[in-house]
């Protein structure tokens, strides 16, 4: 919005050229979402205490019982902060915005029925897992198909690989579908699982999306793609700013998440932000790169996964309690140590993936 009102006024004010240039605007996204945490943050707190009082915001089984009655939703608050900054600073005229956006709104309401159902107890643990699943993957096939569209290339159907430039899998559409499906919903879930402590999920979603602007920015740009050897996205780079926005959102979210945390996150916003994340890295080409940068997010599933598994065939825990930040819990770890040292793994995974665009 702010680009299309300023950007025709260049001829008449010359510093008005600054809001052209992608890297500016995605700093103002950022800034931006964070602002109206800041700013409204502690009325959103307040009033979601008063509206959930009573309600179950923890679950039984977990070893956090002294936090009953913070309440929880706070993904609204990141959804609507992401979302104003975006209208604000992006090109609307990209059609990826738009798309994005579909993604990151649908996700979400998905996210708020699961947490009202919950939280109403008008149905019994809020969505039943596979109709979340079922939900997930229709929003996620509707993007996939419109992405292929827009992008129009035999690119959108291929897949690419870190430290592979040779490597290209074309899918075909259907296959394509199946595997974005996959890499959106696993990425959601995987980030619904990390949302287990107070601060612990903010700071690796904030190194993740900015992480994920900057590789939207480099396949946006075909000087850049054509150095790296990598597939150049035309309009990608846009994406960036939800990118950036998503960031600052997180950042204005933790102010009041750190522990002792004032409100949770929910489904509300653990849903959207994973779908985003997943979105952002399929758009881009970069599925894979996106399972070293959110490599906590995999460590968190794969300890889920090896849990079941491993009970289920020889009765047996492998962990004391699953995911994984539970298990540290049940072993003695502080919660806040778990959430710093959590977030330094997050940090060189990031700078890791970082990499890959180099190391080809």
């Amino acid at each position: 919005m702010i680009h299309a009102l300023l950007v025709p006024l260049v001829d008449y004010i010359n510093w008005f050229n600054v809001f052209q240039y992608l890297t500016v605007r995605a700093g103002a996204a950022m800034f931006t979402a964070f602002l109206l945490w800041l700013v409204f943050g502690g009325r959103l707190v307040a009033a979601f205490r008063l509206w959930q009082k009573g309600g179950e915001t923890v679950k039984d089984i977990l070893p956090h019982q002294g936090k009953a009655g913070t309440p929880s939703m706070g993904g609204i608050g990141v959804v609507g902060a992401v979302v104003i900054s975006t209208l604000m600073w992006a090109n609307l005229a990209n059609p990826y915005v738009w798309l994005m956006m579909f993604l990151f709104v649908g996700y979400g309401a998905i996210g708020f029925m699961d947490d009202y159902l919950n939280l109403t107890r008008r149905w019994k643990k809020g969505l039943p897992g596979r109709l979340r699943l079922a939900l997930g993957a229709l929003v996620g096939t509707v993007f996939l198909l419109g992405y292929i569209y827009i992008n129009g290339t035999a690119v959108a159907t291929e897949i690419y690989f870190p430290f592979l430039k040779e490597l290209v899998v074309g899918l075909g559409i259907w296959g394509f579908v199946a595997f974005g499906v996959i890499v959106m919903v696993g990425t959601a879930n995987a980030v619904n699982l990390t949302d287990g402590l107070d601060g612990l999920v903010s700071i690796p979603v904030v190194l993740v999306a900015t992480t994920m602007a900057i590789l939207a920015y480099v396949m946006g740009r075909v000087d850049y793609t054509a150095y790296l050897h990598l597939p150049h996205i035309a309009g990608a780079g846009e994406v960036a700013i939800m990118c950036a926005a998503l960031a600052g959102a997180m950042l204005g979210f933790l102010w009041y998440n750190a522990p002792p945390a004032r409100i949770f996150l929910g489904d509300s916003g653990s849903l959207p932000v994973g779908a985003m994340l997943g979105g952002v890295a399929v758009l881009i080409k970069q599925e894979f790169a996106l399972l070293i940068i959110g490599g906590l997010f995999v460590m968190e599933t794969l300890s889920v996964i090896i849990q079941v598994a491993g009970y289920k065939l020889t009765k047996k825990r492998i962990f004391k309690m699953a995911p994984l930040h539970h298990h540290f819990e049940q072993i003695g770890w502080p919660e806040s140590t778990i959430v710093v040292r959590f977030w330094i793994i997050s940090v060189v995974l990031a700078l890791v993936g970082l990499a890959t665009l180099k190391l080809r």
